[in-house]
């Protein structure tokens, strides 16, 4: 019997380890082979890996039709090339999962 997603807490510790911060122009690559995934800010990037893992598609389904997960468009892709973005990443093959920076709030 597979576990929930919520009580996975060692695989969720394990993605929240291997998560890291990494310059757009170090996913390029990935970016062309059409796996990279853009997360919106709204969401917790840990918990969307951690429910692809599970094959969650109620929630990933939910999530694309909300907008707030999507592959990386051309546009965007192109906006973080000229800035020089850094990005959240996070791997759960075969796609590796991006979010932008949280801005601090003054």
């Amino acid at each position: 019997m597979k576990t929930k997603p919520e009580n996975d807490t060692e695989l969720h510790d394990k993605i929240n380890r291997e998560t890291g911060r990494v310059a757009w122009s170090e996913l390029q690559r990935h970016f062309a082979s059409g796996s990279v995934v853009w997360v919106s800010s709204t969401l917790d990037l840990i918990d969307v890996a951690l429910r692809i893992a599970h094959d969650d598609r109620d929630s990933i389904t939910r999530w694309m039709g909300d907008g707030q997960v999507a592959k990386v468009s051309d546009e965007q892709a192109q906006a973080w090339l000229a800035t020089d973005a850094m990005l959240w990443a996070s791997v759960v093959s075969p796609f590796v999962l991006v979010q932008d920076e949280k801005k601090p709030v003054h």
